[in-house]
C-alpha cells in the first residue's frame, strides 16, 4: 500500500513540515521506497514535483522538505507499488486538465482488474490509481456540467468512491484547487490547526516546530494522512466510508456511505 498527504488551508502555507515526516516513510521508517511526488496549487498553476526513487534518500524531496512553496492546496503520495512498475510515469499524483482547471489526485489502495469508461483520458503509466483517475474524470465530464456546485459535484464523486471502494482499496485525495476532496475505504487521518497554536514533533523524524511563531491568529492549516504524523497532537480518525470535503482548511461537506 501507499500513504497518502493532503493540505487545505485558509492561507498559503508550506508543507515542509508534514512533508519531512511523510518522506521518511518511503524507505526509512516504512516500507513506500517505489517512488513519491506532490503538487502545491498556486492559484490555477500547479508546482509539482515527482521521483521514482525512495522519497527518504531522494535529493528532490531533500529540496522541496528545505524550500518553503507556499500553497493553499497540496496534495503529496509515497508509492509501494503492486500495479505497475518501478517508474516516474507511474508515480502520484496525477494531474490532468478539466474545465479549464488542473485536477489532481492520489490513491492509496489496490483495485484488481478494473476496468474503466472510455474517454478522452487515458492513463499514461501501468497502474490502476491512473486508470481510476482516468475513470472518473470520464464519468464526470460526460455526467457533469462546468458550473456543477462543489456540494453537487461531491455528492457525484461519493457515489463514484463508493462504486471504487466496493471493488476493492479505494483512498483518495482529489482537487481542483478551489476545493479538496478526500474519500476513506480503510485508513485515513487528520488534524486542523487554527490559534492559539502549539508546538508539534514528528512521529518518523527528530523535528520539531512551534507552529505559534509560523503562523498569524487567522490561520487555519487542515493536514490529512493516511496516519497520523505527529506524536503529541490529536488527530481524528476517519471512519470506512467517511467523506469530506475541504475548502480554505475547513471541511464545508462531510458523510458517510457504507463500503460493504
Amino acid at each position: 500500500m501507499c500513504e497518502l498527504l493532503g493540505m487545505s488551508a485558509n492561507t498559503p502555507t508550506d508543507l515542509c513540515f508534514s512533508f519531512t515526516g511523510l518522506t521518511q516513510r518511503g524507505g526509512n521508517t516504512g516500507p513506500h521506497s517505489d517512488g513519491w511526488g506532490v503538487a502545491f496549487y498556486e492559484g490555477k498553476g500547479i508546482r509539482s514535483f515527482h521521483d521514482s526513487s525512495p522519497s527518504a534518500k531522494s535529493e528532490i524531496a531533500n529540496m522541496v522538505q528545505r524550500h518553503p512553496i507556499k500553497s493553499k492546496t497540496a496534495l503529496c503520495h509515497i508509492r509501494q507499488a503492486n500495479v505497475g512498475e518501478v517508474c516516474l510515469a507511474n508515480t502520484h499524483p496525477f494531474i490532468r486538465e478539466m474545465w479549464g482547471r488542473n485536477w489532481v489526485f492520489a490513491h492509496n489502495g489496490q483495485i484488481n482488474n478494473f476496468v474503466r469508461r472510455q474517454g478522452i483520458y487515458q492513463p499514461i503509466g501501468d497502474t490502476d490509481s491512473e486508470s481510476i483517475f482516468c475513470d472518473l474524470l470520464n464519468h464526470v465530464r460526460d455526467d457533469l456540467n462546468s458550473d456543477v456546485s462543489p456540494i453537487d459535484l461531491a455528492k457525484y464523486l461519493v457515489a463514484l468512491a463508493n462504486q471504487y471502494a466496493k471493488q476493492g482499496v479505494f483512498n483518495c485525495l482529489l482537487s481542483n484547487g478551489d476545493w479538496l476532496f478526500t474519500f476513506c475505504s480503510t485508513k485515513m487521518a487528520s488534524i486542523t490547526r487554527r490559534a492559539p497554536f502549539g508546538p508539534a514533533c514528528l512521529t518518523d523524524a527528530d523535528v520539531t516546530i512551534d507552529f505559534a511563531a509560523e503562523t498569524t491568529a487567522n490561520d487555519v492549516v487542515s493536514i490529512i494522512a493516511t496516519q497520523p504524523l505527529t506524536s503529541d497532537e490529536a488527530w481524528e480518525v476517519y471512519q470506512p466510508g467517511e467523506w469530506r470535503l475541504w475548502h480554505d482548511g475547513e471541511v464545508i461537506a462531510q458523510g458517510q456511505v457504507s463500503i460493504k
